[in-house]
Parts: C-alpha cells; structure tokens; sequence
C-alpha cells in the first residue's frame, strides 16, 4: 500500500517582530512603556485592543523588584488588580490566555519558568536577557537561515 504523503506546513520554528519607535521620552507612564517593548518585540500587534501581555509582563517587571518568582495564578490575579486600577476593560485575563501570553514572553526570553513559577530570565535586566538570549543567539540563527533561503533562491533562479 502506497503511503500518501503529507503536506508540509508553513509554520515558522521562530517568529521574531522588531518595530521602531520614537525614543522613549517625557512624562511617558511605567504600562505605556512596557506598552512599546511589547509592541517594538512583536508580543503586542499596533492597534491590538488585547493587551493583556502588558499588564503580565508589567506585574514580572515589578516581582522582580522583590526577587519574587510568581504562579501563572498569581499572576492572573495582580493583572486583574492592575486593570481595574488602570481602569481597563478584563479583556484576556481566562487561564489559559494568561498561560498563552506568558509562553510568547518566554519565547523572546524576557522571563523564564522553574517549577510552575514565572520570574523575569535570571531575575536580571531585560537588556541582558535581550543581548544574551536574542541578539547572541536566535537572531543570528534566524539570520543565517534566511542566508541559506536566498543563496538557494539565488542558485535555483
């Protein structure tokens, strides 16, 4: 019998989104700043109404202040207290969006997970986890790998 063969998916092993904006200045808020790097790291599309990945990177950025390492509970649960604060509509805060979005997060490597807790990548700074992380390692990859996809379109064309 014959196997039939499959068709091989389109579906990227990293999917990495940088955006410019201007330079952060001015009397610019604590959330609208982790606002940008969301949306400047491709974790928060421009215009998404959803912005829950803000408020959960925000509550990691403030843990980290006190080494704290949180559930994806306790997570949910100082979002939803940051919301409501900021008066923000409960859009995206169901377990398993919050879980979702905190997958995304650990995909640029901004936080990281030991043992069902979440803490910003080695309680240090984002730029170190940035440069370390995504600049010495996965954009290079990433990089290299598009070289290859033109040398062989160049080669076929």
């Amino acid at each position: 019998m014959a196997k039939v063969g499959k068709k091989a998916k389109d579906l990227p092993l990293v999917d990495l989104t940088f955006r410019k904006y201007e330079k952060p200045e001015g009397n610019i808020t604590k959330r609208e700043l982790v606002k940008k790097l969301c949306l400047s790291v491709g974790l928060l599309q421009p215009g998404d109404s959803r912005d829950v990945v803000v408020d959960i990177l925000y509550v990691l950025l403030q843990a980290r202040k006190t080494k704290r390492e949180l559930s994806s509970e306790e997570i949910k649960h100082l979002v939803v207290e940051l919301r409501t604060l900021e008066k923000l509509p409960q859009f995206g805060i169901a377990n398993s969006n919050i879980r979702r979005q905190l997958k995304r997060i650990r995909d640029v490597y901004f936080i990281e997970k030991i043992k069902n807790k979440y803490r910003i990548t080695e309680q240090s700074t984002l730029l170190h986890a940035f440069e370390d992380k995504l600049m010495r390692y996965l954009l290079p990859s990433t990089m290299d790998r598009i070289k290859e996809y033109i040398n062989e379109v160049d080669d076929k064309f």
